[in-house]
């Protein structure tokens, strides 16, 4: 009897349709620098110089910008370091970190 093998990116496509993946999406306010989101993203996600302002642009241009698509328990993860990332200290009126919300990718 001849042996079945699956290959690894079939295995990645049935573990993708099986498990949800959600968006952590950064919302825009007025009490954020630009130089703090460039900043922040660039510590908690590792974005390039570019990345991070190109979503800077766009949480500003837009109200809100998705920064990482993942599964849940990362997308809590990251939601809860952007929380806890801190108020703009350039800004003097900033007295928190910024907002995140996370919602089902697709």
């Amino acid at each position: 009897m001849p042996k079945t093998t699956v290959a690894p990116e079939t295995r990645i496509a049935e573990r993708e349709s099986i498990l949800p993946l959600y968006n952590v999406v950064l919302l825009d306010d007025n009490d954020h620098s630009y130089d703090y989101v460039i900043e922040m993203l660039q510590r908690l996600f590792i974005f390039t110089l570019e990345e991070a302002f190109r979503h800077a642009e766009e949480v500003d241009r837009s109200g809100r910008t998705v920064i990482i698509t993942c599964e849940r328990p990362q997308a809590e993860f990251a939601c809860d370091q952007i929380h806890a990332y801190g108020p703009d200290p350039r800004l003097p009126r900033c007295a928190g970190s910024m907002s995140a919300i996370i919602e089902p990718a697709g």
